[in-house]
């Protein structure tokens, strides 16, 4: 046994009593404070304080009552001494008192002064959410894009200061109040440039006048999350988004509200605006025929007729989207196999189908339409979708 043993023995002989013990709950304000709200369900926070040794061993007591503090998490750190006014320590046991939200270290120090210890653990009941205010030009080419913090606490647990860390941009120095809801500003992007799209897609938006087969046709801005908007640096997290458009009077109008959706670098985020009045489109199943290939297997071929009408007097893009399995359940066939299909040559729809967004299961065109011009009626513009389905059992 070497003297370290024997002396450590000797100091962990002296009674209780004699014991300095140190409540870090009376100590003064913390040092530094690091609440870390990058993770999905779980808060962080790091602590550091300036505890007051005396020479052999000191007891350092934690308490917690009444707050949300997970107690298995919560560890205990002497930090290296960086002058010679701090002493090193060591941890030597920790001890849980009976019946108490708490827990009990050892310290042993070589000599009196002050040390720095660090104390991490989780918290619960600090609840955050983002949200968003977005500033359209009145020409809808760009917008101004707030994004905000929303802090509920509801831990039972007070910090005066404290740094805060949501995992991007920069980190906010604020305090957080007992039971506070507090909304921070994260970042404003100036000029995120957009685009007003028009989509109509049977199966996720369904008709505005089933009878008459005229379809939904719902707007959005859409934005890209990449370098070029200064954006990209970090996915945009899920969140209710305002939206507003100026109104070339010096003030904004309020367009709408819809949730944001997480949004990766380089994706797109979509906030919905309503739906379009004076775009008119009405799809049908112009033709529907099979032809047998072996047995009770069959191609069908078929055509889906979209006629359009543009009300407004300037030319916009429409996305048409058609979703196979959904077409194939239209023309009843039911059978959960994957769509086997190729594109026809009676199609009238204009280029090719969008590499990036169409798949196997999806198909993605971008029509121009020609504007009204004056008070003529709208031109009626017809276009085609000719598919064979093949392999289809009926």
């Amino acid at each position: 046994m070497n003297i370290k043993h024997v002396l450590l023995l000797l100091l962990l002989a002296i009674p209780l009593e004699g014991w300095a013990r140190i409540k870090l709950i009376t100590l003064p304000v913390r040092e530094r404070v690091e609440i870390q709200l990058d993770h999905a369900s779980a808060t962080l926070v790091e602590e550091e304080r300036i505890v007051p040794l005396v020479r052999g061993i000191n007891q350092v007591d934690f308490s917690w009552a009444n707050t949300r503090i997970d107690s298995d998490s919560i560890l205990f750190r002497m930090l290296p001494a960086v002058s010679e006014a701090e002493v090193d320590a060591k941890v030597l046991s920790v001890s849980y008192p009976p019946n108490e939200n708490a827990l009990v270290w050892s310290v042993g120090a070589d000599r009196s002064g002050s040390a720095r210890v660090r104390i991490s653990y989780l918290l619960g009941g600090l609840d955050k959410s983002f949200h968003y205010r977005a500033v359209a030009s009145k020409d809808e080419t760009s917008l101004r894009l707030s994004q905000f913090l929303r802090l509920k606490n509801y831990s039972n647990e007070s910090y005066d200061q404290g740094q805060l860390w949501v995992g991007f941009g920069d980190r906010l120095q604020r305090p957080v109040g007992l039971n506070e809801t507090k909304d921070m500003l994260l970042k404003q992007y100036a000029e995120v440039q957009i685009q007003k799209r028009y989509t109509v897609d049977v199966s996720k938006y369904g008709y505005i006048q089933e009878a008459k087969k005229k379809l939904k046709v719902p707007m959005h801005y859409v934005l890209k999350n990449d370098a070029a908007n200064g954006l990209g640096q970090a996915a945009l997290p899920f969140g209710k988004a305002r939206i507003f458009q100026q109104d070339g009077k010096g003030g904004t109008t309020f367009v709408g509200e819809d949730w944001g959706h997480f949004t990766p670098r380089d994706d797109e985020m979509q906030l919905y605006l309503g739906v379009a009045r004076d775009i008119v489109v009405k799809r049908t199943i112009e033709r529907r025929e099979r032809k047998k290939i072996s047995g009770n297997l069959y191609n069908y071929d078929v055509v889906v007729k979209y006629e359009v009408e543009n009300f407004k007097d300037k030319p916009v893009t429409l996305d048409i989207q058609e979703q196979l399995p959904r077409l194939r359940a239209e023309l009843g066939f039911n059978n959960r196999r994957d769509v086997q299909w190729r594109l026809g040559g009676e199609t009238t729809l204009p280029g090719s189908p969008d590499a990036e967004k169409s798949d196997a299961d999806k198909l993605l065109f971008h029509v121009g339409l020609e504007a009204r011009k004056g008070a003529d009626k709208a031109k009626k513009q017809t276009y085609r979708l000719h598919l064979v389905l093949q392999n289809e059992w009926r």
